[in-house]
Parts: C-alpha cells; structure tokens; sequence
C-alpha cells in the first residue's frame, strides 16, 4: 500500500500516524479493520517508509535489518492498545525486535509477507475442487520468503474478520487478523517462525459484530487430544510423504476387494479394543494397535479391519460418529502419521483397513462447524433440512458446492494420505431421504415435492466417482451402510447408481437375527425369515454385517440373543455363524463377536477377553477362525458372490423341520453343500438331493467338541446313494447334529 497520497505534514516533524485516520486507528487496535495488511506492515509514505505493528502488550518495539540486525527504527505506540509506528531508515527485508516488559523477542512482522495462495488456488477453492481443499486449506509449516513459518488458511466467507489464535500470541485475536481473499472466501496468513505441534484455533466476527467461541480448523490434520478441543499444526512432511513400503499390497489391492473375493471384515472400536488397566484403563496408542490386533485378526482369518470413525470427535460416547475434525485422525491414538505406520504394517501383514466415514451430520459443539463464521455455513438454515432430531446434530447443507467439496476432500484425504483401502459411509438412508425419521410437515420436499435428497444423490455420486477414478488411490472402494430399498445402490454412477462397491444388508442381518432369537419351536413361522435374503441377493453387492448396532442401546450381545440353556446359546450362535459365513455376501464380525461376548458393546471398557479361558467360548472363537480361512480358501464360498448362478437352494421349505440346505459353487467345477439344523433334535437319516454322486466331505461341523458341540456328525465324510430326491438325481443320507451347520465338499 502506497500512502503518498496523504498530504506531507507541515514542518519538519515526522508523525509516525502519517497515512492512518482516527477510524483507521480505532479499527487497527479493536482488530476490526477489514484489510489489515493496507495499514500494517512497512508503507512508502510522503514522509518517508513507516513501519506499523499491533503488539498489545509490548513496552517498546525497534525494527531491524534481516541481514545485518542493524537498528532501522524506533517504534512508538500512536495509540493506546499496542499500535505502534514508526520510520525507519531504508525499505529492507526486517525483523521486529519486541521488548515484553523484560523478555525481548525478535521475529519477522507477519504483515511484511504477500499472500500465501496463488490465482490458480483461489480460483480452483472458488470452483469447489476437492483437491484445492486438500492443498490449501488449514495449516501447513511452509517457508515464505525464505522465513519457515506456518500458512494458515480456512474457508469463512460470511466473517467480517478471522484471527488465527494460539499459544504464540497469548490467544490473542488482535495480534495475527487474516488477509480475505474475496474470490473464494478465504482467510489466509503466514505467521513467522511458527512450527508444527502450535495449537490453534480461529476467532471470528460474525458480519453483525458479535465475536464467535473460537473454532477449531476444520481442515486440521492434528488436533489436541479430548478433552482440549485446540488444532494442532501438523508435521504435514511427516504426513505426506511417509516411507510406505506396502507398494506390493496396493499393486494387488484391487483384486483383493472385488465381488468375487473373499472379504471378512472385524469392526473393531479401536479406543476400547483392548484396555490397559494397569495404565488407567486407557486405549492402545496406534503402534500398540499394530502389535496386538494386526496379528490377532490375521490370526482369525480376517481380511480386513474396519474402524468405527477414527477422525477426531469430541464425545467418546458417540463410538466416533459425530466427528468435528474429518481430516485429522484422533490424537487418542497419538500423532497422525502414527496411523499411517498402522496401516503400513497392516499393508505388509496382508490386512486391508477401511474406515467409517461421515458425511451425513456433525455435532453442534461450539467449538466446530456449527456457525462457523456466524452463519449457517456447513449446514441448512432451516431446521427442517439442517438439524437432525434423532441424533442432535446439524445435517450438512450438500447441496453447497463448497460444503460438498470439503467433504469430498475429506474421503480423498483419507485414501491418499493414509493408504485406507475403504470407505464405509455411515447413516446413507438419512441422506437419501429428505423425510427421514420426520413427520409429516417436519421436512422440505425437493424442487419436484418429492422426497429425495437430491443434493445428497449428486454428492453420495460424485463422492463415488472421485474414489473409483482418483489417481493414487487404485482398488479403493466404499461400502454403503443403507438400510433400505432404495434401487442401484451398488450400480454404477454411468448406469444411474449411486456407485458403491458394496451395501450392508441390514434386512438380512435383521431377519435372520429376529428368526434366532425365536425358540426352536417356534422357528417353523419365521423360516421366510432365514430364505428371504436370497429374492433380492443379487439385487446389490451386499456385505453381511453382524456390527456394533445389534450389540448396545439395550440390545444385548449375540450370545445374550439366542434362546436356550447355556450349552443350547452357543451352539445357536455357532449354526448362526455357519449359515452367515456360508451365505452369499461378504461378512462383517463386530469384536467380542468372535468369542461369544456376553455383554453388549461398552465403549467405556472392553471385549471380555477373559472368557477366552471358557471352553465354550474359546470354542466359538476357533469356530470363527476355521470359518474365515474355509471361505478364503474355498473359491465356492465367494467365486460367484454376486452371480446366481454360485448358489441354490437343496433343501428351503422345511420349515416343520427348520432345516435349511444349499449348494455353493464357484462355476469352474468345485462346490459345497451346506446343511443348517435350527432345532435341538438330531435329525437322523435325513435326505437330501444332490446333483454330483460320490464322497462328500465334512468339512465344518459347528457340533464338533473341539467347538464345544455334542460332537454329533458324519465321521468326516457322507456317500451318495442312487436314489432320486428333491429333483436331484443322486442324494445323502445324513446326520444332521442339534443346532448346528454343516459343510460338504465333494470329492
């Protein structure tokens, strides 16, 4: 900024105030001046260059050469409040040399730097381009001019000023108010010798005046750990350019996660996983997670683990699914790139990770995303679009490019900052429908006064788009927990889908969890229950999930669900798990799942893993071991997943019996037969069709006293006999154990 203009005092005398009027002065110390860059920092003036500097709280300020340290200037305070002013010798790069009552300091003036984004950034951020996001926004250590520092930028549109606050300047909004960048609404500055692990937050006036609570970043990639709610600068090199060496699993990655691939996933909390009692009862950090459960699931045979959101999230009671900070993973499990680490050693073990992902709601804490700069940014204005009365949160407004954007970077960041191999978006149902769980009157139709949310198709879409075709990021995919019929969610986006890889089949999960918990003498009225799932199997790609959802509020643990004496529970359990890992889909276990947990899901406190010592316990966790490598092992179980033509049903209409029996096969000539017994009868002699004559092996029995069953069978293998059943020419005539499943393989 030139202030030649000013008119050149009369006389001799050199008015440091020169080029600033009363409401410049008055706006420069109550940190209200929209352009503070134009009145700070070092201007030409008619009387020679001046150098301006808000230090409230400084005795005295010199201005320095950079170079050389030699004296340029004397500052005096033209007002009360720490605006200080002065002339100084020569325009030269300098330095403030700050008297703290006592403690002298000496740094750059942050009102000496240009600013920190290019043209091209500002207008990819104003054309809402994910990867502008990513790049440019929230904090990142950087040099300018040669100076280190940290850039700081956030997206505040509607603000009438943003300060960067921290312990650097005592939480102090007047000493660092942001330059806006009007094309994109974005507030940036440079501050000088600042360095990762600064805490941070945004002050921010609302455009009627009143000052807001501090916010954190959005954009942040550290935070503070709960329950401090402060940003942390990040060390984004330690980040971006960690030394990955699982290029071998992310070459092969894409034929790992297909729908003719086995996939059983463990959903794990990863905070209450498994406690330290003896150090607090505190959670693993990510580096403990990777010594215990990295080998423990791969030991259990499963494929992938799956954690329950892991971005940072303020209340430990919402399992990570109401996130304030969807860059940053949570500082409960330590820095950043120690989840990176995680998911390496995971990648060299042959474990993929996916991660529960938000985009439908965030929570209303003062300190995030509700208001942001004083207005309804991230989220609708109206009630009726904007606030979630089932979970007291705030509904993201998506069909604000700029909000949809954010959200887009946020997935992408995951996938290629992390080497994260899936997304599962949660809650996908209350973003379809713009009448979810409201009233009649409580909701806004959409511009044809229906009630899809179209704005949320276009994003659930794009979002899709962006993972299946972004570079860096090959054989990723998402998984969409829906919970109703709504068509092509697995389709994809060029075929009028919504573009997910796969979909949780609730209604599976719901039905044939309502038929176990029914006595086995009841079981006859709800057989539709156990067959149903297999009209629409091939509707989607479906993952079966057994998740967190069936095991809290109430709801009590699988073991808790099923009917019987002691010794009757867990071998419904057992049959139960031997019909899920034999049905068409991919599988999802919750933890403690696999060792018949007691107890329903206490974030507070941890899987029972003491039962382990319980035979029958640990015989259920054997059991979940040998399934998991069964269908790795066995192409039949998953070659043609998602193809009728891998499955057919044996045995599905006896219903007095509540025996169950089909065939799985892989097209290329191998198969199983599966039998499923859901009464406490042994059913001697029974018979059943079979198309290919000869040996049959028994391969799985869930009876088996290793598992803790009566150890009732077949003596390991079954003979066709020449007699015609169920349409079949050949047929078996089997033992089939008290509840229990058994699997064939033919010879």
């Amino acid at each position: 900024m030139n202030d030649s203009a000013f008119p050149r005092p009369s006389g001799t005398h050199r008015n440091p105030s020169i080029g600033l009027d009363p409401v410049d002065i008055e706006a420069l110390v109550d940190a209200r001046h929209p352009d503070p860059f134009s009145r700070l920092g070092m201007h030409s003036t008619s009387a020679g260059h001046v150098v301006r500097t808000l230090l409230p709280g400084a005795a005295h300020v010199a201005v320095v050469e950079r170079a050389s340290g030699a004296l340029l200037g004397q500052l005096s305070e033209i007002a009360a409040g720490g605006l200080f002013a002065g002339f100084v010798e020569r325009a030269v790069p300098y330095r403030l040399r700050i008297d703290w009552h006592g403690v002298e300091q000496e740094i750059e003036d942050t009102y000496s730097f240009g600013p920190v984004l290019d043209e091209d950034a500002l207008q990819r951020l104003a054309r809402s381009d994910p990867y502008a996001v990513i790049q440019c926004l929230g904090a990142r250590p950087c040099t300018q001019d040669g100076i280190p520092g940290v850039r700081f930028a956030v997206w505040a549109p509607n603000a009438r000023r943003v300060s960067v606050v921290g312990e650097f300047n005592a939480w102090d909004g007047r000493r660092h108010p942001m330059r806006l960048r009007h094309v994109a609404g974005v507030w940036e500055l440079f501050v000088p010798r600042l360095s990762a692990g600064a805490t941070y937050k945004y002050e921010i006036i609302a455009r009627d005046g009143h000052t807001l609570p501090l916010k954190a970043d959005p954009c942040a990639m550290q935070t503070e750990r709960t329950p401090a709610t402060a940003s942390v600068v990040a060390d984004v090199e330690r980040i971006e350019h960690f030394r990955w060496t699982d290029g071998a699993w992310i070459a092969n990655r894409g034929s790992l996660q297909t729908p003719d691939a086995p996939m059983s996933i463990y959903e794990v909390h990863p905070e209450s996983w498994l406690r330290i009692d003896e150090a607090g009862h505190r959670g693993l950090n990510w580096s403990e997670l990777a010594e215990r459960l990295i080998p423990y699931a791969l030991d259990m045979g499963f494929t992938h683990v799956e954690f329950l959101p892991i971005a940072e999230h303020p209340f430990g009671g919402s399992w990570g699914y109401q996130p304030l900070s969807p860059f940053a993973p949570s500082a409960r499990f330590g820095p950043p790139e120690g989840f990176a680490e995680f998911v390496n050693r995971a990648h060299e073990a042959g474990l993929g990770v996916i991660l529960d992902w938000v985009s439908a709601h965030f929570p209303n804490d003062a300190h995030g995303l509700a208001a942001f700069d004083g207005t309804p940014l991230y989220e609708h204005a109206d009630p009726r679009e904007g606030y979630h009365q089932d979970w007291n949160t705030m509904i993201y407004n998506l069909g604000r490019n700029e909000v949809s954007a954010f959200l887009i970077a946020s997935a992408l960041a995951w996938l290629l900052r992390y080497h994260v191999d899936g997304l599962r978006v949660d809650a996908v149902a209350s973003m379809l429908y713009r009448d979810y769980s409201r009233a009649e009157g409580q909701w806004v139709p959409n511009i044809y006064g229906g009630r899809e949310n179209l704005e949320a198709i276009a994003f659930l879409k794009r979002v899709n788009h962006e993972v299946g075709y972004a570079p860096g990021v090959p054989g990723a995919i998402t998984i969409a927990e829906e919970s109703t019929a709504w068509p092509g969610v697995t389709a994809r986006v060029e075929d009028g889908g919504l573009g997910f890889n796969f979909k949780w089949n609730m209604g599976w999960m719901h039905d044939t969890l309502h038929y176990m918990q029914e006595d086995p003498v009841y079981r006859r009225y709800h057989h539709h229950n156990m067959t149903f799932g297999m009209v629409y199997a091939y509707s989607e790609r479906f993952v079966l999930p057994l998740s967190h959802d069936e095991v809290v509020h109430g709801k009590g643990s699988l073991l808790g669900k099923m009917p019987g004496d002691r010794w009757q529970r867990f071998a419904n359990l057992r049959a139960y798990f031997g019909f899920m890992w034999t049905h068409p889909g991919k599988k999802l276990l919750f933890m403690g799942g696999e060792f018949a947990q007691d107890t329903e899901f206490d974030h507070d406190g941890s899987p029972r893993w003491h039962l382990i010592d319980d035979p029958m316990h640990r015989g259920v966790q054997l059991l979940v071991r040998d399934l998991n490598r069964l269908y790795a092992a066995e192409p039949a179980l998953h070659a043609l997943d998602s193809e009728p033509g891998g499955f057919e049903w044996l045995v599905g209409d006896d219903s007095a019996n509540s025996v169950f029996a089909y065939r799985r096969c892989d097209g290329a000539g191998r198969e199983v037969a599966v039998v499923c017994n859901f009464t406490p009868v042994p059913r001697h002699g029974y018979r059943i069709g079979m198309q290919r004559a000869g040996p049959w092996h028994e391969i799985v029995n869930t009876d088996a006293d290793i598992y803790g069953g009566s150890n009732v069978g077949n003596g390991g293998v079954a003979v066709t006999e020449n007699v015609a059943s169920h349409g079949k020419p050949q047929s078996l005539l089997l033992t089939l154990p008290p509840l229990a499943t058994i699997v064939l393989r033919a010879n």
